[in-house]
């Protein structure tokens, strides 16, 4: 065959490969598959009328069952656009210059009876659900907000965990029990941080008092926390998209969110109150029924694949079968893909090695974390597991005779249900915030931007942008459109078949804005070749 009817076959034949991945990508783009989940709006007549109804004075009857703390010094943390607050932490020094600090917890169940409507309707929620420009309580707004919520100056009844600590964060003893506080200021996480920076001063009486146990607490924190990487705990810390809205609802700016110190001195002690609980039930040599937030080891087999991806990047994972050396070098690579190109795609591919965290009666310990006990007790107000492990602490330390949900198969049937509520409540979460992107690049057709390649498939590449951290698909049609794109993947990679230009993860490109469908949350980019 004549050279010329050579190279005419093989544009026929590089056409018609062409005109089947632009099939192809026209069919994911029109056609994709949609997470379905059904989400709850307003709270039925019956539970509103039922709240309006709940007394808000707290009689001395139930004061005197409680131990009173509303002498102690006592202050809140949170986002500054939070409502509810449902943590507060104590601080006091000890006369052995120990430090007594308390890690109180709004007590929902004294206002919510297992089995009453609001309980009800709480289960079937199972959780509370942050979207990007509005929230999903599971409870009703007069309970999240007001009854519950540890708001500043106001007397409420909490369930805490008192610990005493030395200097070195180890804790010498500890109580469960119930309590009634009031808060003495309520701090947002930056106001906190300020203070912990010394740009500003706490403001109020007890000024110096404030300032030195947020500096006291600051440096317990940091030891805590280095002790749970010291003993395995693993260094998921992502940064988090934060969307400005305005008046209407708009997207007009997108931030990134990094914890600061304030954030982890809050972490840090809520996750201890976690640990204490679960210990405090699950190592009694006859633990009864309790509900444990479980997270099982990862898949060898997906770590291995992970290994030998990562090393075309430049990266190493050692493989252990000893959980704790295992997780030192998941650690170690978080740690050396920091500030790379490879980075959101080395801690997105690490966390999908891992096995999700649900709700059991079964204990296996938290790999993630390094806890061998660990439940959730510190969010009531918005997580209905929170109030499940409170009524079976109060029935099991307390000796209450509140009604619970303690038979063993009841409780697990509630935790397979609140696991399945949480997913739900990811999956929306993470809706929201790509229809935001979405609606926040639907406004900006036609513009350049930066980004890294963060996925391969065989009909295009995806694209995260650098500055916002919004995804799109730049179709495989547009890559080079006189040439026959070749998909590569064992090394997730697209090749030109004439120029050879290759097209990798973690490759740095520039793309323009082509088209953006906000309602199907999808965006599409064009590669700026240079």
């Amino acid at each position: 065959m004549r050279t010329k009817d050579l190279i005419a076959k093989r544009e026929r034949r590089d056409r018609a490969r062409m005109r089947e991945q632009r099939n192809i990508e026209q069919q994911v783009y029109e056609s994709p598959s949609k997470e379905s989940f059904v989400l709850p709006c307003d709270f039925p007549d019956k539970v509103l009328a039922f709240v309006k109804k709940m007394p808000t004075d707290i009689s001395n009857e139930e004061i005197m069952r409680r131990r009173d703390m509303r002498d102690t010094l006592t202050f809140t943390i949170d986002p500054s656009d939070a409502k509810d607050f449902d943590d507060a932490l104590s601080f006091k020094v000890l006369d052995t210059g120990n430090y007594q600090i308390g890690i109180h917890i709004a007590d929902v169940t004294h206002y919510v009876p297992e089995g009453n409507v609001i309980d009800e309707e709480a289960y079937q929620r199972g959780t509370s659900i942050y979207l990007v420009d509005k929230v999903i309580p599971m409870l009703p707004e007069r309970l999240c907000n007001e009854l519950c919520s540890l708001r500043p100056n106001e007397d409420k009844l909490c369930m805490s965990v008192i610990i005493e600590m030395d200097n070195q964060a180890k804790v010498i003893k500890h109580k469960v029990c119930r309590t009634i506080i009031r808060s003495d200021y309520r701090l947002t996480y930056e106001q906190a941080q300020e203070i912990l920076e010394e740009k500003s001063a706490a403001v109020g009486s007890q000024t110096d008092a404030l300032t030195a146990a947020l500096h006291a607490l600051d440096r317990l924190a940091k030891q805590l926390r280095a002790n749970r990487f010291r003993h395995g705990a693993i260094n998921f810390e992502t940064p988090e998209v934060r969307f400005e809205l305005d008046d209407a609802g708009e997207p007009i700016a997108i931030h990134f969110h990094k914890l600061a110190d304030s954030n982890h001195l809050i972490e840090e002690f809520m996750l201890l109150a976690n640990r204490i609980v679960a210990a405090e039930i699950g190592k009694r040599e006859s633990a009864p029924p309790f509900v444990y937030r479980v997270h099982d080891v990862p898949d060898p087999e997906k770590l291995q694949k992970l290994g030998n991806f990562i090393r075309q990047f430049g990266f190493h994972l050692r493989t252990s079968s000893k959980r704790s050396v295992q997780n030192k070098h998941i650690n170690s690579l978080l740690d050396s893909c920091q500030g790379t190109n490879s980075q959101s795609l080395i801690e997105t591919l690490t966390i999908r090695t891992m096995a999700k965290a649900v709700y059991s009666t079964s204990n296996i310990g938290h790999y993630g974390l390094a806890f061998p006990y660990y439940t959730h007790f510190t969010s009531p107000i918005r997580r209905y597991p929170d109030m499940m492990v409170h009524r079976l602490l109060s029935r099991y330390l307390l000796q209450s005779k509140a009604s619970c949900r303690h038979e063993k198969e009841l409780l697990e049937e509630a935790c397979v249900h609140c696991s399945d509520m949480e997913q739900v409540a990811q999956m929306a979460e993470r809706d929201s915030v790509k229809e935001m992107q979405a609606r926040w690049m639907s406004s900006r057709i036609g513009e350049e931007f930066d980004g890294v390649i963060s996925g391969v498939t065989d009909f295009g590449l995806f694209v995260q942008l650098s500055d916002t951290l919004t995804e799109g698909l730049v179709p495989i049609r547009t890559i080079q459109p006189h040439d026959y794109m070749q998909y590569d993947e064992d090394n997730f990679c697209l090749i030109a078949a004439r120029s050879g230009k290759t097209y990798t993860l973690s490759d740095n490109v520039r793309v323009r804005v082509e088209r953006v469908d906000v309602e199907r949350k999808k965006i599409d980019f064009v590669l700026i070749e240079e």
